[in-house]
């Protein structure tokens, strides 16, 4: 385990629940890595990521193989993590998890999270089943609702009620930086949200360009679904312009850090 501490936002989801999302600092990456970054397939040194796992572990009160992360390729898959998947080697671990963009399990002290840098983060929780997810929603993920999979996926697992899950909608690039063409508002248009409500039309100078709200897709989503508002828990930090203290690939480039946004409950 290291002596180190690393840099976390916290959110206050609940008694015996640690729902956080990294920071930039106190790690040992350098470079775009710099500094806390445990994703291993973003192209850190291999070393740095697992010095880095060990800060957080250390930070978190767990050992490192008990902080979960999946291979993330922008789909819908959604992956139930036992105490059976939890215990594999590393190696058969990784492959269960490889194309998987949400996680869910109900085994305390385990620590399971998704990886971004601009795309969106989304924790729940469920007191009654003592049920943890958490989402990783690029712009392709949102279109294809994992949100309200996974949710589906919690209430066919273990008897979710969703009204009554807690959720967190985590940093993640704002409408007013997340610029996009026409083909990407018009995924969203077909997939039918509602667009007055989340897409807008900004000048950049040279031509009208859209611009779309991730959070606000997300969280309309949630709703539709049964969450209550008042249960969501939303950041206001856009990663990219917060690339100081927060991971952005569109200010970093691709080959960079990333955020990891983490939920557990108690052992």
């Amino acid at each position: 385990m290291s002596n180190g501490s690393a840099a976390v936002m916290r959110y206050d989801m609940a008694e015996g629940v640690t729902a956080f999302s990294t920071m930039r600092h106190g790690g040992v990456s350098t470079g775009r890595y710099a500094s806390l970054n445990i994703n291993t397939y973003c192209g850190d040194s291999p070393h740095a990521t697992a010095a880095n796992t060990a800060i957080l572990a250390d930070t978190l009160g767990i050992d490192s193989d008990r902080i979960i992360m999946p291979h993330q390729t922008h789909g819908t898959e959604v992956r139930m993590v036992t105490r059976e998947l939890a215990e594999l080697p590393c190696r058969e671990r990784g492959m269960m998890l490889d194309g998987v963009d949400a996680l869910m399990t109900d085994v305390r002290g385990l620590c399971i999270g998704v990886s971004t840098a601009d795309c969106v983060p989304i924790l729940l929780y469920d007191e009654v089943h003592n049920a943890v997810a958490a989402i990783h929603a690029g712009w392709r993920g949102t279109v294809e609702r994992i949100v309200q999979k996974t949710v589906r996926e919690m209430e066919a697992a273990y008897g979710t009620d969703s009204t009554m899950l807690s959720a967190v909608i985590g940093p993640c690039i704002s409408r007013k930086n997340f610029e996009v063409g026409q083909e990407v508002y018009d995924k969203f248009l077909n997939a039918a949200f509602d667009m007055a409500s989340i897409a807008v039309q900004v000048h950049n100078g040279r031509e009208l360009k859209w611009h779309i709200d991730l959070p606000l897709c997300n969280l309309m989503q949630l709703e539709e679904c049964g969450v209550r508002r008042c249960n969501v828990i939303v950041s206001d930090l856009c990663t990219f312009d917060n690339c100081d203290r927060l991971f952005s690939a569109r200010r970093l480039g691709t080959e960079s850090g990333r955020i990891y946004t983490g939920i557990m409950t108690k052992g």
